[in-house]
């Protein structure tokens, strides 16, 4: 009888938990999904510092209800393996914002160019599937400059030039699909000089860096959002 007790209570403690975190998620408020690799999902750094995680703290300040970001990103993960979870984990949800941070694992394993186009294409026609107010919910950020990290060592300046092809394929292919570029490339290579601003593995952002980063982009994203 106790056993029995015992699991009754177990249940409707898991059943209160539940209910708990449906309560924290308001209907109402702003949804935000966040699609990427490493850059997105934070390496490195605690999770209140990734930037996406950033940007929805800042928005609070700033008096913008706005629920927890939805991060589907994982460390090594192309542009097809970013879609592949995305259209997994995701079925008929829509979201007031997206983002999209991919393509370095593409450049890192060599994969072809023309291909990475293909994907990211995709990448985008989910996002606008996925979209309240299709294009004007999406933005992009480019690609950080991992050449000037400890991480790149001799090889930095090769990889840095070769980042450069990536990431005019990625603003070329927003200027044609008009979605939102973002350059955050210009903050990551100020690493080169401050070591701050990189995560103690010597090649992700630090969490100084992403505050960089989403204090460029923050006037942007009101925007998106129509807050003025």
């Amino acid at each position: 009888m106790k056993g029995k007790s015992l699991f009754v209570l177990l249940f409707l403690t898991l059943i209160s938990a539940c209910s708990m975190s449906k309560e924290k998620k308001n209907l109402n408020a702003v949804s935000y999904l966040a699609l990427g690799d490493s850059y997105t999902i934070g390496e490195s750094v605690d999770e209140n510092l990734r930037w996406p995680n950033q940007l929805v703290t800042w928005l609070r300040k700033e008096g913008i209800a706005i629920n927890d970001a939805e991060i589907i990103a994982k460390t090594g993960w192309r542009a097809d393996q970013t879609l592949a979870a995305a259209q997994e984990k995701i079925s008929s949800e829509k979201f007031d914002l997206i983002s999209i941070l991919v393509g370095v694992n593409n450049q890192y394993q060599k994969k072809s160019m023309v291909e990475f186009e293909t994907d990211f294409r995709k990448l985008i026609d989910f996002s606008i599937l996925h979209a309240k107010k299709g294009k004007s919910s999406i933005f992009v950020l480019s690609i950080p400059d991992y050449g000037v990290t400890p991480f790149a060592g001799k090889k930095g300046p090769s990889i840095s030039k070769d980042l450069e092809k990536w990431n005019a394929k990625i603003k070329e292919l927003c200027l044609e699909l008009n979605i939102e570029y973002h350059d955050i490339t210009p903050i990551s290579q100020l690493a080169k000089n401050q070591p701050n601003l990189i995560a103690q593995d010597g090649l992700h952002p630090s969490g100084k860096m992403y505050t960089e980063w989403v204090d460029l982009i923050v006037k942007s994203v009101r925007k998106q959002l129509s807050v003025e």
